[in-house]
This record gives C-alpha cells, sequence and structure tokens, in this order.
C-alpha cells in the first residue's frame, strides 16, 4: 500500500481522529473510507451529468 502525507488544520485533524475513536477504526481506515464515499458520490453525479446531456441532445435531435 502506498503512503501518503497531507496537511489539514490541527482542529480538523483532532475531529477526524474523534470520529476514528468513536468508530473503533485507525485515522487511515476513517479517511480511506471518506475518500472512497466521495469518489462513489462523484462518479454518480457524473453519470447523472452525462445523462442529463445525452437527454438534452436527443430531445434537440
Amino acid at each position: 500500500m502506498a503512503r501518503i502525507l497531507i496537511s489539514m488544520p490541527e482542529d480538523f485533524l483532532n475531529k477526524i481522529d474523534l470520529v476514528a475513536d468513536d468508530e473503533n477504526r485507525s485515522r487511515s481506515e476513517l479517511i480511506r473510507e471518506a475518500l472512497r464515499v466521495y469518489i462513489q458520490k462523484q462518479q454518480k453525479a457524473n453519470l447523472s451529468n452525462a445523462q442529463r446531456d445525452a437527454d438534452l441532445l436527443e430531445s434537440l435531435m
């Protein structure tokens, strides 16, 4: 697994740590899951936008 280095405000990191502790997971697990969810939402939004554009083009034809 690759390692990365990111910077964030200390108060944000504290919030991440609180959530990770509440869920009995590591900080890395929590951040990986958050990014997975973000990527899935972006992909769904992109598909939705592509479908909307396709519908618009079809209505113009």
